[in-house]
């Protein structure tokens, strides 16, 4: 790849990444207004946890119309189309009156920007050699998880300030200029690269690709722990950190999202610090395995531990956050299956995985949490809270014992292959 390839590639990716910016805003911002929805709208935790995981139901149903759109269309035009949906549900979410439109706005949300990540991670494949991969994919995730950061203590301020709705009215104009920005930037693959040339599959030769990907030896191991890593993480992180840091320890919403602030910072230091470790130590299930054991250990001491200090709880959610980075090398450990031919197909199918995963978890964890009575305040108690974390560090470390069983792909393994093709 020329220099000025290298530079217009790199170009892409970073416009990819900005409008991932958006993404990551709408679907944790409900960790830090959770509260002042459940209060507005009259709401439990159970509607609140629906209406959060509504997003990722979307999401996830997107995911392998959005495969084949990748595959035929090309990550540029499958992109725009899908961020106009998004930009339709944000300011319908915005806007919304009541429960059911909020719901119908999230969902919306959720399926058109359910196309961010795996276009970004085809664009990547496409344009650069595979020992990038986990590098760049990991820049996007960074890049992406500002919005997570705006999501924290800048929506906690702006919403004492203009309100939730005020702050939610900017991201969408932010989501527009970053829909035209993809439009304009964006290009399918670099000049010569074998999809510019490719022969349009009809529809049975798609599905027939889909099977196929399905049919993926190993694959299954690698599907459990895609469902369960990243759903257990972000139910904390995008749900209920902020509520069980306001209920059970006495933070306000300024502090609580200040925390998650922390945890969203220590989780982009944790995307660079884990993203070249592939590379450097020639294994990605190694490092997928540690990181998912460290988050069911931190879930496990939130679980056992009664009472614990302010402290104890603040670091055991911005841990979390720092180690929850690992799940990118889930993601990175799948695509080396894929031909380039089944890319997109592949990681839909992996990425309707991820969110499935979230959109189930945060519904079950309302329903959990809703299984404990409120006390006389309307709060939630400790005990509430320490169900839940109990019984995600036991589907964690059973999830690992399931991919365990995955040979693991090796980064030095890839370059051999492709210097022999």
């Amino acid at each position: 790849m020329t220099p000025a390839l290298r530079r217009q590639g790199l170009l892409i990716v970073a416009t990819l990444a900005t409008a991932y910016v958006a993404s990551h805003f709408f679907r944790a911002a409900n960790v830090t207004i959770g509260l002042d929805l459940m209060r507005d709208l009259h709401i439990g935790p159970e509607a609140l946890g629906a209406l959060t995981g509504a997003f990722f139901f979307g999401f996830s149903a997107m995911q392998i119309p959005a495969g084949f759109f990748f595959d035929r269309y090309g990550p540029r035009r499958t992109i725009s189309a899908l961020l106009m949906l998004a930009v339709l549900g944000a300011a319908i979410f915005t806007l919304a009156p009541s429960w059911p439109v909020l719901l119908t706005g999230r969902t919306l949300m959720g399926a058109g920007f359910g196309c961010m990540l795996i276009g970004s991670m085809i664009v990547i494949a496409r344009w650069f050699p595979p020992d990038w991969f986990s590098t760049l994919a990991g820049m996007v995730l960074s890049v992406g998880l500002i919005g997570n950061l705006i999501a924290t203590t800048p929506l906690a301020w702006g919403t004492e300030q203009i309100g939730w709705r005020g702050v939610f009215g900017i991201m969408v104009a932010f989501s527009v200029v970053a829909l035209v920005a993809v439009w304009l930037v964006v290009r399918d693959a670099p000049p010569g690269h074998p999809f510019l040339e490719r022969k349009t599959e009809t529809p049975g030769e798609m599905l027939r690709g889909l099977v196929e990907v399905l049919r993926t030896p190993n694959l299954s191991f690698i599907l459990v722990l895609n469902f369960f890593n990243y759903a257990c993480s972000f139910t904390v992180q995008g749900l209920w950190g902020g509520p069980f840091l306001r209920e059970v320890h006495g933070l306000s919403i300024i502090e609580s999202g200040n925390v998650l602030l922390a945890a969203v910072i220590a989780y982009q230091v944790g995307m660079m610090g884990f993203s070249p470790l592939d590379r450097v130590f020639d294994t990605r299930k190694r490092i997928a395995i540690a990181g998912t054991l460290v988050i069911a250990a931190i879930l496990a001491v939130l679980a056992l531990v009664e009472r614990p200090p302010v402290w104890l709880a603040v670091g055991a959610i911005i841990g979390m956050g720092f180690v929850s980075a690992s799940s990118t090398m889930v993601m990175t450990h799948g695509r080396g299956l894929f031909p380039d031919r089944l890319i997109g197909r592949g990681m839909a199918t992996m990425n309707t995985c991820v969110m499935l995963g979230v959109a189930c978890m945060q519904t079950l964890s309302g329903v959990i949490l809703g299984a404990f009575a409120p006390m006389a305040d309307g709060t939630r108690g400790e005990l509430a809270y320490r169900s839940l974390f109990g019984f995600m560090a036991v589907v964690l470390i059973v999830a690992v014992a399931t991919y365990s069983r995955a040979p693991d792909i090796r980064p030095s393994e890839e370059l051999k292959a492709r210097a022999a093709r």
